[in-house]
């Protein structure tokens, strides 16, 4: 038996060996130690890391970063703490933040279920975004998927009284098993009948465009954490 308080979770990713550009690593080199904060096993101090107290936003798996940067962009007043765990993405990421000129985020290169167990507090997020995740098709690694059960609790523990969980994918078995994961969940209250409208907060991303190529569609579900009782 492990004397580790934390056994290995089951990865929702695999770690790619992805090319690096030459602009992405200048953006590492140049914007990454103003604009990534390392992983700790204490809590996240919005305050002090973004010099001011506004909402606060968790953005798990950024891929490449253009819809977070967009999004950021649009919502100078808000705070956005962006996880993922490939160096490409992170070095876009910071690439796209230069040239909007976008300050507003924070960026940990690190699992996003550890991140939200260790750095993030109850009642401490106003929003969570979960855009496109990686759908693990096969059967076999259904065990895989981000969005089960237990991490989906967690998000909801860590979102103030009405803050909300928004989750887009472009696979719809997936994005029934997410719906009916997210209705499981007590803390958690839709906010349409089913799936809801692309809200017009989020950009139409590359996925996205694809997907309407292909004839598939895309699958928005925002959720609110429910009101504490008085």
């Amino acid at each position: 038996m492990s004397d580790s308080p934390h056994p290995r979770p089951i990865r929702s990713f695999v770690l790619r060996t992805g090319r690096i550009t030459p602009a992405q690593a200048r953006a590492l080199a140049d914007a990454g130690t103003r604009f990534c904060v390392p992983y700790a096993s204490a809590a996240f101090d919005w305050d002090m890391t973004f010099g001011r107290s506004g909402p606060r936003v968790l953005e798990i798996g950024f891929g490449m970063g253009e819809t977070t940067a967009r999004i950021a962009a649009d919502n100078p007043g808000t705070d956005y703490l962006a996880v993922e765990v490939h160096t490409p993405g992170v070095g876009a990421l910071l690439r796209r933040m230069e040239e909007l000129g976008v300050g507003n985020i924070r960026i940990v290169q690190h699992d996003a279920v550890e991140v939200l167990r260790d750095m993030l507090e109850p009642d401490a997020l106003d929003g969570v975004h979960v855009f496109f995740p990686d759908p693990w098709p096969k059967k076999r690694h259904h065990k895989r998927r981000l969005l089960q059960p237990g991490f989906v609790h967690q998000i909801a523990v860590r979102l103030k009284p009405g803050g909300y969980l928004h989750v887009a994918t472009d696979w719809e078995e997936y994005a029934r098993s997410v719906l009916e994961t997210l209705l499981a969940e007590p803390l958690l209250a839709n906010t349409a009948t089913g799936f809801a409208e692309r809200p017009e907060s989020r950009p139409l991303t590359k996925f996205e465009a694809r997907g309407q190529r292909l004839g598939h569609g895309v699958f928005d579900l925002v959720f609110r954490r429910r009101e504490a009782p008085r």
